[in-house]
């Protein structure tokens, strides 16, 4: 058997050297070291993602319950406006008829007052015409002693009344 040194031989030769001196250098050892490495790293960062998942998922949890809580309280608050709104108007609704009722008697008294009034200068105004219409029928009808004896009468009864 003839060893022939072509091409073909000095690829083998070059390629025995090649994984001699990759076998040297330690490459599959930095290779496999690298890969665990890199392994490490993303087992680290799946670590940390779920973590991160269990940390948004509390939140969310958290500001979902907040959230419930807030729409409980806001529907508290509208509820309490309400009842608040509906016993200011009861309360305006009283005040006003109570106001109404009020300005009613207070004209219905001023009404009374000005007839008691009306009558009183009616009868006056007719006392005073009576009194006038007396006179004139006195003075003309009446003598001297006749006026002089009504005036010392009446003069008596003002005094008798007087005491």
């Amino acid at each position: 058997m003839e060893f022939a040194l072509d091409q073909t031989f000095f690829a083998f030769v070059g390629l025995l050297l090649f994984l001699a001196l990759v076998v040297y250098l330690k490459v599959p050892g930095m290779m496999a070291k690298s890969l665990d490495d890199r392994a490490d790293q993303i087992r680290n960062e799946l670590a940390e993602a779920k973590r991160l998942r269990e940390e948004a998922q509390h939140l969310l949890a958290e500001y979902q319950r907040k959230r419930k809580e807030a729409e409980a309280e806001a529907a508290h608050i509208v509820a309490t406006a309400g009842r608040e709104a509906e016993m200011l108007t009861a309360e305006a609704k009283a005040k006003t008829e109570e106001f109404v009722a009020n300005r009613t008697a207070v004209s219905e008294q001023k009404i009374k007052l000005a007839e008691t009034d009306a009558i009183k200068a009616v009868r006056s105004a007719a006392v005073d015409l009576a009194i006038a219409a007396a006179e004139t029928v006195l003075a003309k009808k009446a003598t001297a002693k006749v006026q002089s004896d009504l005036f010392k009468t009446a003069v008596g009864d003002v005094k008798s009344r007087l005491n």
